[in-house]
């Protein structure tokens, strides 16, 4: 289904198709929390690997952690948006698909890319996983992603354009670094680093 433009990329979105945006790190793949399971059979991902929710703001991912909002705040106003996925207890709101085997642990991040706010703000947060199959190179752009997955919906160039506001502006979209975020889990008193990257806390 490859290019769309932006009300037909939405109504996709919203009724569990798999859409496909840059953000600050890679392009993702990303679906309706509850319809997680796809985006599993289509990397070819172990089910032990969970996805992560990206949502366009902290508030919007509130509700799906379980944790001190003193915590979750001193952090996430110092690194969102931002390359920091933040692994939390989950609440019971996220479905199980997203997590199959960890489901007392969520990880979410608010992106720092115009697009994939400006998109995550009309669908809400998104169960999110980078564009590729599990083991291959990141794809590293909207025609890759929509070569590899045909049945990913992506957005026109214009749509691009009109959904940040820049209809005649030729400027390039900031791509994503190519690399991928830092990532914490809170252990009961402090962030434990999984894996490092740009942002440091």
């Amino acid at each position: 289904m490859p290019y769309t433009d932006l009300p037909g990329y939405l109504e996709a979105a919203h009724t569990g198709k798999v859409v496909t945006f840059p953000t600050d790190t890679v392009w993702g793949i990303a679906v309706k929390p509850d319809y997680s399971q796809i985006l599993y059979k289509l990397k070819q991902r172990s089910l032990e690997k969970s996805l992560i929710l990206l949502g366009a703001s902290a508030a919007d991912l509130w509700p799906y952690v379980s944790i001190a909002q003193t915590i979750w705040q001193t952090t996430t106003e110092r690194h969102w948006p931002g390359q920091l996925t933040l692994v939390v207890p989950a609440s019971p709101q996220v479905p199980l698909a997203v997590h199959p085997t960890t489901p007392d642990t969520i990880g979410v991040r608010v992106p720092n890319h115009p697009v994939a706010c400006q998109i995550l703000t009309r669908t809400g947060p998104l169960a999110t996983t980078s564009a590729n199959v599990s083991g291959q190179p990141n794809l590293m752009n909207v025609d890759q992603v929509l070569s590899q997955f045909p049945q990913v919906y992506g957005l026109e160039d214009e749509a691009l354009k009109t959904l940040i506001n820049e209809p005649d502006n030729d400027i390039p979209l900031p791509p994503p670094s190519g690399l991928p975020s830092t990532v914490a889990r809170w252990q009961s008193e402090h962030w434990e680093i999984l894996r490092q990257g740009s942002v440091y806390l």
